[in-house]
């Protein structure tokens, strides 16, 4: 070798082995590179809320086509006008309920709802409706309310009953007729109290008015013999042919400046035609 070029010498092996103990010796640790999970929780979380977004996307849709399909079912059932305004309240869920075929609570609402020449505002609730098969509904009741001007449209379909004079005075239905006697004519004031039998509406006879002083029926029979039986009588009013078959009177109060009857309704009427189908009065 020339001293030009001198050669490099290799290095000792031995010089390495130590290098690494004495490393190995000091504790000194190589540590490796941490994989980073967090690109995972993200994509995670990303899937869930995508899931929860698609289900109320769902839920939303659902309902929608929900509250179209039972309007329009109430709507023709019915024979209400098209752009009759039903509000609809399906409490919870409705993606659920429509898995498990039933609706566990329903309402349903409308304001001045024609009953033939009638009108009145009325509420049904519902539970335990069935969306598919034959199955009656679990229970469902109604509430029809009048004000005092409907009630006089109604009660001016009853022969001989002074419609004209009908004032509401919670708790009565007060009415005012005369009694004639001879050349005389006396009026008689009359509170009548409302009640449900054999779904009729009856109003009966409470207080009784004279010259400004109650007076009770007795005391009137005895002054006007029969003629006072004109006054001191029960009315009995059918309603039966304004409204379905499956619904029948249970019970009629007077509340405020309104009167309000409440119904029964049978379970069947979704979808026994028979009972969807207004009902009929006895003869008289």
């Amino acid at each position: 070798m020339s001293d030009e070029n001198p050669t490099v010498p290799l290095p000792d092996p031995r010089a390495q082995w130590a290098l690494s103990t004495d490393a190995a010796a000091s504790g000194t640790r190589t540590e490796k590179p941490r994989k980073r999970r967090w690109p995972w929780l993200v994509a995670v979380l990303a899937v869930v809320l995508l899931a929860v977004g698609a289900w109320f996307a769902g839920e939303y849709i659902a309902r929608g086509i929900v509250e179209r399909t039972i309007r329009e079912q109430v709507t023709t059932q019915l024979a209400l006008p098209a752009d009759q305004p039903i509000d609809i309240d399906l409490p919870g869920q409705v993606l659920p309920q429509l898995i498990a075929g039933r609706f566990d609570q329903l309402t349903l609402s409308s304001q001045n709802v024609p009953f033939g020449q009638l009108t009145g505002d009325v509420v049904v609730h519902a539970s335990d409706v069935p969306i598919r098969g034959d199955d009656p509904i679990g229970s469902a009741s109604a509430s029809v309310t009048l004000d005092q001007s409907q009630l006089q449209a109604l009660l001016a379909t009853v022969e001989d009953f002074p419609a004209a004079t009908v004032a509401l005075a919670e708790p009565d239905v007060d009415i005012s007729m005369d009694l004639k006697l001879f050349a005389l004519t006396v009026p008689v004031g009359v509170g009548l109290t409302p009640s449900a039998s054999a779904g009729q509406l009856v109003l009966t006879p409470r207080t009784l008015m004279l010259n400004g002083a109650e007076i009770s029926a007795e005391a009137l029979v005895d002054q006007f013999g029969a003629i006072a039986r004109t006054v001191v009588r029960d009315w009995e009013v059918c309603i039966a042919q304004y409204l379905p078959a499956g619904l029948e009177l249970s019970a009629v109060t007077v509340s405020g400046d309104t009167i309000v009857a409440d119904f029964a309704i049978d379970g069947a009427i979704i979808h026994d035609e028979a009972l969807q189908q207004n009902g009929t009065c006895p003869a008289s």
